[in-house]
């Protein structure tokens, strides 16, 4: 089954909510970036290419997705305001339908408890609340190459960090 590999990857650690009056401004911490970009490596080295990063406009989640991309996983990085906290599925499934290159890679870097659920979505129709992803967590799904991704993805790893590092 060809199609798209789409790779789901939660931000890194992020300094504590209470911290900063706006929650979208939180930074990765020192040993978030550390991590991430341990992870990031790791993910070089098991040979990733993403064609595309996709990423939360939210700092944390945007620093995630420049690391990745500083580390060579991909040429290309762009913001997507499907992606912050409560983010519009739907929305992102039909910019899919348009983007779609075939047989390609796409990461997306965002929040809990999202990806997890579109994850959900994508594999199953519905959420389950089921999948959680830790932080520098990563679930990768195929989603096939034509028709509607949801209900019709299969999930192909699921992987917290600690077995990445």
């Amino acid at each position: 089954m060809a199609g798209i590999e789409l790779y789901l990857i939660r931000h890194g650690i992020a300094a504590e909510r209470d911290t900063y009056a706006n929650d979208g401004a939180r930074p990765l911490t020192e040993t978030g970036q550390h991590k991430t970009q341990r992870i990031a490596q790791r993910f070089r080295e098991l040979e990733l290419q993403f064609d595309l990063i996709l990423t939360s406009p939210l700092v944390r989640a945007r620093q995630t997705a420049e690391i990745l991309q500083q580390t060579g996983l991909s040429p290309t990085l762009e913001q997507s305001s499907y992606l912050e906290p409560d983010g519009d599925f739907n929305g992102w499934v039909h910019w899919l339908q348009q983007w779609q290159p075939k047989n390609s890679c796409l990461a997306l870097v965002g929040h809990e408890p999202d990806l997890g659920e579109w994850a959900e979505r994508l594999v199953w129709g519905d959420t389950k609340q089921r999948l959680i992803l830790k932080k520098a967590g990563i679930i990768g799904l195929l989603l096939p190459q034509t028709g509607s991704p949801v209900g019709n993805s299969q999930m192909f790893w699921l992987a917290p960090p600690r077995f990445l590092l």
